[in-house]
């Protein structure tokens, strides 16, 4: 490799190349460096390569959890895939993507690149978020997470702007680039109730992804998959449906979550899975730490069927509660 300095001048010299190939030659360069935990001679070259402007996102190492700048969160995922409740054809698309990304090197040598583009699809609460984490989790690479209120602008062009300081920051490293309620920035170009600032978002979108290396693993989660762009729709190499729970699965879920509570004691949740049918996966979790929190409050020797029975009766009173509109999505 040559010296760190002579790399740092010739990305300053050739930063305004009109060929895109210059870019995601840096940008692979920046990622492996990254890879190989050089942070300081990726930073530089990545200072380098965007010029430092201002209210531009500088690539740095983060904690578990951190902001960076107003347009991200950089979060370190903890949870895996194999912790997760899924439909088969979900567990097993998730499963062969990774596989790609781990053999990258193979698919390149017969000139292919893994697919890193995923559209996940379905009403809210059902582990779109979640699925995001695992595959984070699994490829041991950052999570990056859109903080729309940072990105969403009041001026003209603003918010295309910021969307491009999101995808410049994201490509500098492996990293899975999550936007959840992704509708909010891929909306249908055509609906005639929307003004142009939303058609120059989308095309920005559209550039954005077509150039993003594979090296980022672009993951979006929409309840509204109806309203996209036709050609955002496209771009995807990946499309997952998560619908919500069916019994069988809601009746693992509950178990696994009962397995791992150390004041479990001899309880087994049967009958769960019927109290809880129409539940999605963040509601049965709602309630199982509501349930957890009150059996701690009792320990050391809690009555888990009277605490389970009372919780349970408590959530249905706020499922009745609820609008009508809560499952629809």
């Amino acid at each position: 490799m040559a010296r760190s300095d002579l790399l740092i001048s010739l990305v300053k010299s050739g930063r305004q190349s009109p060929d895109p190939r210059f870019r995601s030659t840096v940008e692979a360069i920046i990622a492996e460096e990254r890879s190989k935990h050089h942070s300081v001679l990726a930073d530089q070259l990545s200072a380098a390569l965007l010029n430092g402007v201002n209210g531009q996102l500088h690539p740095q190492p983060a904690p578990s959890s951190t902001v960076v700048g107003d347009l991200l969160y950089e979060l370190s995922s903890e949870r895996s895939l194999a912790n997760l409740v899924l439909p088969k054809l979900v567990r097993e698309e998730c499963q062969r993507l990774i596989e790609e990304h781990q053999r990258a090197e193979l698919l390149r040598s017969y000139g292919l690149n893994p697919r890193h583009r995923v559209l996940l699809v379905g009403p809210p609460g059902n582990g779109k978020t979640s699925v995001a984490h695992g595959l984070a989790h699994d490829l041991m690479i950052p999570l990056l997470s859109v903080r729309y209120e940072g990105l969403i602008g009041s001026y003209l062009g603003e918010t295309a702007s910021r969307l491009r300081k999101v995808f410049d920051y994201a490509r500098q490293r492996p990293c899975v680039l999550f936007l959840d309620e992704f509708d909010t920035v891929g909306k249908e170009r055509g609906d005639v109730h929307e003004t142009g600032e939303i058609k120059r978002v989308v095309s920005t979108l559209l550039l954005q992804m077509d150039q993003l290396p594979s090296h980022v693993v672009i993951v979006t989660a929409t309840n509204h998959a109806e309203l996209l762009d036709r050609a955002v729709w496209r771009r995807f190499e990946l499309r997952l449906r998560l619908p919500p729970p069916t019994p069988a699965q809601v009746d693992e879920f509950v178990g696994r979550l009962f397995a791992a509570f150390r004041l479990n004691g001899n309880f087994r949740p049967t009958g769960l899975t019927q109290a809880l049918r129409g539940a999605t996966y963040s509601e049965i979790e709602d309630l199982f730490l509501d349930i957890s929190r009150r059996a701690v409050l009792a320990s050391p020797e809690p009555d888990l069927p009277r605490i389970v029975r009372e919780r349970v009766a408590a959530w249905k009173q706020r499922v009745k509660a609820a609008p009508a509109e809560r499952r629809r999505g």
